[in-house]
């Protein structure tokens, strides 16, 4: 089971914003990607990355060693992307975050490039998982700016790291363990700049209710102002 949602915002025109999942019996890719704002033809570089890193893992997958997979995908997705956009005028300069994961019968791994995110929700905690490519989280490691400072922080949406604005990209990866967490949740920042995600945890969250939780979820956004495109995905664990 699979719970997702995507939403304009009450504020954009335009959906940048693209998930996709594919499921078979050995294993799960789940991806979500933020095109990027103010960049030319963001909707079509988050699907351009999010269907070519579901390809190339579906072609690969029992050729490569699942971390290497992973890892080679993203890289292939980015190569995608920035070719693209060398293409067209119309295409140039477009770039978008991604965050994916990659469930298999052993392990599971999540990767990312920018400041879309993965958390990890059991037993009533929510922990993320990835870290964002951001200037503010930069601001932040290096103490020059307070947790309470990066939540309003005017230059928030300026991230250090994409796919296709360059040729080769760095990749985060994150290997956990089977059962160590229950459900995972990837969302664009539209969402997690407008909802506290510690409010997840007071919803029963379980197989059945995942496209309510997402739906509730997006609707919190919009009323706390939905000034971005808000996606999310939730998901279990196992295959």
């Amino acid at each position: 089971m699979i719970g997702i949602k995507s939403d304009l915002g009450n504020i954009r025109n335009l959906n940048e914003d693209y998930a996709e999942f594919y499921e078979d019996k050995e294993y799960k890719i789940f991806v979500l990607a933020d095109g990027m704002g103010g960049h030319n033809a963001g909707e079509v570089a988050s699907k351009t990355a999010s269907k070519a890193l579901i390809k190339y893992i579906r072609d690969n997958v029992n050729l490569i060693d699942s971390k290497k997979l992973l890892n080679d995908a993203v890289k292939h997705a980015n190569l995608e992307v920035y070719n693209l956009s060398h293409c067209s005028d119309i295409y140039s300069g477009m770039g978008t975050t991604l965050v994916a994961c990659l469930i298999t019968r052993e392990k599971i791994l999540i990767s990312n490039v920018g400041d879309s995110a993965c958390y990890g929700i059991k037993d009533k905690k929510i922990i993320k998982i990835t870290k964002d490519h951001s200037l503010v989280q930069e601001l932040l490691d290096c103490g020059s700016i307070s947790k309470e400072q990066a939540i309003k922080h005017p230059q928030k949406n300026v991230i250090t790291r994409a796919i296709g604005t360059e040729v080769n990209v760095e990749v985060d990866l994150f290997e956990l363990r089977k059962g160590e967490f229950d459900f995972f949740l990837m969302c664009s920042d539209g969402l997690s700049n407008d909802v506290n995600l510690e409010q997840i945890v007071s919803f029963e969250v379980e197989e059945k209710e995942l496209q309510n939780i997402c739906e509730r979820l997006v609707e919190s956004a919009k009323f706390n102002g939905g000034r971005d495109n808000i996606t999310v995905m939730l998901f279990g664990g196992e295959v």
